[in-house]
C-alpha cells in the first residue's frame, strides 16, 4: 500500500494542472452541497420556531369575563387539532409590549392596561388547521378580533420544500459532473502512462498494484476538495454570524452547532471518496481493461 501511496503522490506532482482542476471540481460540488444543507437545516429550524409559536391570537371584546375566558379556554383544549392554549391578561399584554418596545421609553409614556385588550394564544398541531381554528374563533360572541399569521409558517415550509428539491438536484448533478470530470482526468493520465503501465505488467506486477494508484489519485481529489468546501463554508458561517444573528437570533440556529459542522463534515468526506473512487475506477475499467 505504501508503494501505492508513494505512486499515487507521484503521480499527482507530475500533473499539477489536472489535478488542481479536478479538485476545484469536487471543491464545488461539496460547497453546494454543504451550503444547501445548512440553508435546510436553518429555514427547518425557522419552521419548527414559528410552529411551536401561538399560531391563532384571538382578542377578547372589552367587559368580557373571566367566566366567558375559562370557558373558551377549556372548549379549546378539547380540540384535537389545538396543542396549546395560553390566556394573556391585560396585564401580560402590558409587560409583552413592554419588553418589546424597552429601547424606545416614547411608546411606553401612553400605553397602559386598560387600552391593551385580553386575549388567547392558540398553538395547532398542524398548519393546515388554523384556518378551521380561525372560523370557529370568529363565531364567537366573547371574541372581537382574530388574527391568523399562517401565511408565514406556509411560505416557510413552501421554501423549505423548494431549498430541499433544488438542493438535491443541484448537487446530484454536480455529483455525477465531478464523477465524471475524475474519469477523464484519470483516463489521461493512464494514456500518457501506458507504456510504463505495459512495462510493469511485462515484468509481473499484479493488476491491483496498478490499479490501487489511480484509485487513490480520485480519491485524493474528493477528499481535497471536500475538506477545502468544509472549510471555507465554516468560515463564511463563522465571519456572517454576527450580522445574521440581528435578524434571526430567537430561531436559535446561530451560533451553528459545531457537532453538526462536524457531522457534515463526515458525511461529505464519505460522499467524497465514494465519488472519486467512482470515478478514478471507471476510468481504470475504461482504460486498463483490467
Amino acid at each position: 500500500m505504501n508503494r501505492s501511496i508513494d505512486y499515487a503522490k507521484k503521480n499527482i506532482r507530475r500533473t499539477p494542472y489536472q489535478a488542481i482542476a479536478a479538485s476545484m471540481v469536487m471543491f464545488m460540488t461539496f460547497f453546494a452541497l454543504l451550503t444547501f444543507s445548512i440553508l435546510a437545516l436553518g429555514f427547518q429550524s425557522a419552521l419548527q420556531f414559528f410552529e411551536s409559536k401561538p399560531q391563532v391570537i384571538a382578542f377578547f371584546k372589552e367587559g368580557t369575563t373571566q367566566r366567558d375566558v375559562s370557558a373558551l379556554e377549556n372548549a379549546l383544549k378539547q380540540e384535537p387539532t389545538v396543542s396549546n392554549v395560553k390566556y394573556v391578561s391585560k396585564e401580560d399584554a402590558l409587560a409583552i409590549y413592554h419588553e418589546k418596545n424597552k429601547d424606545d421609553p416614547a411608546l411606553l409614556e401612553l400605553v397602559t392596561p386598560d387600552i391593551l385588550p385580553s386575549s388567547l394564544e392558540i398553538s395547532a398541531k398542524n398548519p393546515e388547521d388554523l384556518s378551521a381554528l380561525a372560523q370557529i374563533l370568529k363565531k364567537e360572541p366573547a371574541i372581537d378580533d382574530v388574527i391568523v399569521p399562517e401565511d408565514v409558517v406556509q411560505t416557510l415550509a413552501s421554501v423549505t420544500r423548494v431549498i430541499r428539491v433544488v438542493g438535491i438536484s443541484t448537487v446530484g448533478f454536480l455529483l455525477i459532473f465531478a464523477a465524471l470530470v475524475i474519469l477523464m482526468v484519470t483516463g489521461f493520465k493512464i494514456r500518457l502512462k501506458r507504456n510504463e503501465i505495459e512495462i510493469m505488467r511485462l515484468i509481473g506486477a499484479s493488476p491491483s498494484f496498478i490499479r490501487t494508484p489511480f484509485i487513490l489519485e480520485g480519491v485524493f481529489y474528493g477528499v481535497t476538495g471536500a475538506l477545502v468546501a468544509w472549510v471555507f463554508s465554516y468560515t463564511l458561517i463563522w465571519y456572517f454570524t454576527p450580522f445574521m444573528q440581528g435578524f434571526i437570533k430567537e430561531i436559535g440556529f446561530l451560533p451553528i452547532d459545531p457537532i453538526l459542522m462536524l457531522i457534515l463534515l463526515g458525511i461529505s468526506l464519505v460522499i467524497s471518496i465514494f465519488v472519486g473512487m467512482l470515478g478514478s475506477y471507471g476510468a481504470v475499467r475504461r482504460y486498463l481493461k483490467i
